[in-house]
């Protein structure tokens, strides 16, 4: 009966995630959580589940032609290496996976949290980030925009790789605010170019340190490929207006729950 279980649980993220638009590690890990799944277990089989869940989204988004390769490879020159050190210190400097689990858990709280921020005040940042004259610090980041894009790609490598969150609706909302001139198609096209590779990179780190589940990641997809479909079809007919409200409030105490408890 498990495996009914998973392909259901894929499948209500799935469905979700093509609904809202919220990337699938921050419901489906907190979700196998939940499960009784080890934290190890949880995030590395969510990576590789996201990396090959949105590979066909880039796909479209290069045909369309509204992915930034200089931004995406401005990314990566952080986010990768930043994530194979990330690795390279939970073997090295960890007896076992057991002995991470709990700091896991607590990048895992603190990326909810920024998620479930990112979520609630989404009408900001876009309103933040098409105001062209900008001033601060904001108008510092945008002016050193290639700079910045390096560093934070670092910062998605390790968050990323040690939560399997924040490289879908965190990354974009950096992409708005330190490029206010790009579209939101080109956002969205340019964020989910760099989270394929960078999902894959850490879930194959994952891999090698035995913490992904292959009977339970055969089962997630199982059900959510079509679910993903099905729920970018019905997203029209929701109100936007309450689902995102909602789904960042449960967000933001799953957050405080693993980050704090």
């Amino acid at each position: 009966m498990d495996i009914v279980v998973y392909i259901l649980a894929g499948a209500a993220v799935g469905f979700a995630v093509g609904v809202t638009g919220v990337g699938g590690g921050s419901l489906m890990t907190p979700l196998l959580l939940l499960f009784g799944f080890p934290p190890h277990v949880a995030i590395g089989t969510d990576l590789l589940y996201a990396s090959i869940t949105k590979s066909g989204g880039v796909f479209v988004h290069k045909r369309q032609g509204t992915i930034r390769w200089n931004i995406v490879f401005t990314l990566f020159a952080g986010s990768l290496p930043a994530s194979l050190a990330t690795i390279y210190v939970l073997h090295t400097y960890f007896q076992d996976s057991e002995s991470y689990g709990h700091v896991l858990t607590s990048m895992l709280g603190v990326m909810l949290i920024l998620t479930s921020i990112v979520l609630l005040f989404r009408k900001k940042i876009i309103a933040e980030s098409h105001d062209h004259e900008a001033t601060g610090f904001l108008a510092h980041l945008q002016r050193h925009s290639p700079r910045y894009t390096w560093v934070m790609g670092i910062a998605l490598g390790i968050m990323v790789t040690l939560s399997s969150v924040g490289a879908g609706a965190f990354g974009a909302a950096i992409l708005l605010l330190l490029y206010p001139r790009m579209p939101s198609i080109h956002v969205v096209g340019t964020d989910l170019a760099h989270a394929v590779p960078l999902t894959l990179v850490a879930g194959t780190g994952h891999l090698l340190l035995g913490n992904v589940d292959f009977y339970l990641l055969g089962s997630l997809l199982i059900g959510s490929l079509p679910a993903i479909y099905i729920g970018t079809k019905v997203a029209t007919r929701l109100p936007e207006k309450f689902l995102q409200p909602m789904l960042a409030s449960m967000l933001l105490l799953l957050g405080v729950k693993y980050a704090f408890f």
